[in-house]
């Protein structure tokens, strides 16, 4: 980890503490070492810097590509994101991520693709499975309590004293060989079947 990435996840998880009373259970359950998929539900610009801050790993997230500029750009980069188009996960985007896992470094994942807009957990877009099929690492589910009623779709401001808790869950392993179906129907199933593990949390 660089030192404005290990800054970041202390300021956050102070800022955090004090006024969300933020708790972290399930940590036993990152690996050490080794690429995985960290999945989590999607409520709030808070969620990136609510997860990473107590991950005890150099873990990297997807930014939208507008936001790649100077100076903002500079910074965001030290903060291990990666460029990315909403629209569509292009092959210079997946060739990044692939990299990163290869190296042996986690990457953080929305499966829903985007916040929700009132609360409730969306129905999982296919990109988390493309990337579970393709690279073969290991995916762990977290789920995010409370950063919607903080600062949800519409809010400006954040409202201070509502609690945060994030649960991190076991492991899951996809046995990706074999099965008839398309190459879409078999992403679209390891999403939902990640998302219904981050239901349970």
């Amino acid at each position: 980890m660089n030192f404005i990435y290990r800054l970041a996840q202390n300021i956050s998880f102070g800022y955090l503490k004090i006024f969300h009373r933020f708790k972290v259970s399930g940590l036993e359950n990152i690996p050490q070492t080794g690429p995985f998929i960290l999945a989590c539900n999607h409520a709030s610009y808070l969620d990136p810097p609510a997860v990473g801050c107590k991950i005890p790993r150099n873990l990297h997230y997807f930014a939208r590509k507008s936001l790649f500029f100077w100076p903002l750009g500079h910074l965001i980069r030290n903060l291990n994101s990666i460029p990315v188009d909403r629209a569509q996960l292009d092959l210079s985007t997946l060739r990044k991520v692939f990299k990163i896992l290869k190296q042996g470094e986690p990457i953080l994942v929305f499966p829903e693709g985007t916040r929700t807009p009132n609360g409730v957990i969306q129905v999982a877009q296919k990109g988390l499975g493309l990337l579970v099929s393709k690279s073969e690492v290991l995916v762990i589910p977290a789920r995010l309590h409370g950063t919607f009623n903080i600062l949800g779709k519409g809010k400006c401001l954040p409202r201070l004293g509502r609690q945060l808790y994030l649960n991190i869950g076991k492991p899951i392993t996809f046995n990706i060989q074999g099965g008839s179906e398309s190459s879409k129907k078999r992403y679209q199933y390891i999403s939902d079947q990640v998302m219904d593990e981050i239901k349970k949390l």
